[in-house]
């Protein structure tokens, strides 16, 4: 299976130009899947939540959604990305239409949908975005079982041991990374539960009044045993693609007699 990510830095509130060069990133890629950054077709930072309103779409009916369908058909890829979705059912007696997601969405070559709300909003994302309402789930491409994160999820690892309890073998993880250090919590995420891990990290800054954040690249690619099987640098833009064996993610032994899983003590673990 070859799997890559794109690493770019999106133009803010330019949803038809970002899919324009996503598009043209993509032409020549030959891969079975590949993940972008998060909120890669919007930009990241908002004046308000009307605004981030403005932007969001739903899942699957948006334009968004179509031109990635479209793209996912013609180049005959799974494409996971980061999007601002506008949902279609109301959550905690809100109705619909009202609330906002920071999303990540998967479309494969045949139309079908899968979308991850992420759980644990970031900074002043919680100003703009409703927190995920769902449990992490785990979608199937083909025989093999594709989970996802978006950024800050990293950094509580009960995401990504859910993701792999449920069978995930690669976990996605559409990013806008601004921490130095994050990019190592996903190679111990990686290892600790022995599954391949995409993290797609944008790069550039954006500026919004006295707020500047400045994204840090270094997209990659880990493998189970926790080896880089590729890296972007901190501010290139950047396709990536590496071919791997998912089945490596089955595998959950350390030593011959440790196995992650089955010598969990989960007698010992409480709240």
């Amino acid at each position: 299976m070859r799997i890559g990510l794109l690493q770019f830095a999106p133009q803010p509130g330019a949803v038809r130009t970002n899919l324009d060069r996503i598009a043209h990133a993509l032409a020549n890629a030959r891969t079975d899947l590949i993940v972008l950054p998060e909120l890669c077709t919007t930009g990241y930072l908002f004046a308000s939540r009307s605004e981030l309103a403005r932007l969001a779409e739903p899942v699957p009916a948006g334009p968004t959604c179509e031109a990635m369908a479209a793209l996912s058909r013609d180049s005959n890829t799974a494409i996971v990305w980061g999007m601002p979705e506008l949902s279609d059912t109301g959550r905690r007696g809100q109705p619909a239409g009202t609330c906002i997601f920071n999303s990540a969405v998967m479309v494969t070559p045949q139309g079908r949908f899968h979308t991850y709300r992420k759980a644990h909003l970031f900074l002043d994302e919680k100003d703009l975005f409703d927190p995920g309402d769902s449990p992490f789930p785990v979608f199937d491409l083909g025989s093999v079982k594709i989970g996802a994160l978006v950024c800050f999820d990293h950094f509580f690892p009960e995401a990504a041991r859910s993701l792999a309890l449920r069978g995930a073998q690669i976990i996605c993880h559409p990013s806008n990374l601004v921490l130095e250090y994050a990019h190592t919590n996903t190679i111990t995420r990686a290892t600790e539960n022995r599954v391949f891990w995409i993290l797609a990290n944008r790069t550039g800054s954006e500026t919004l009044g006295d707020k500047r954040l400045a994204f840090n690249g270094r997209s990659q690619i880990i493998a189970p045993d926790g080896r880089l099987l590729g890296c972007a640098g901190p501010d290139s833009e950047e396709t990536i693609i590496s071919e791997i064996d998912p089945a490596e993610a089955l595998d959950k032994k350390v030593t011959p007699r440790n196995d992650l899983f089955l010598d969990r003590r989960t007698d010992l673990y409480s709240a």
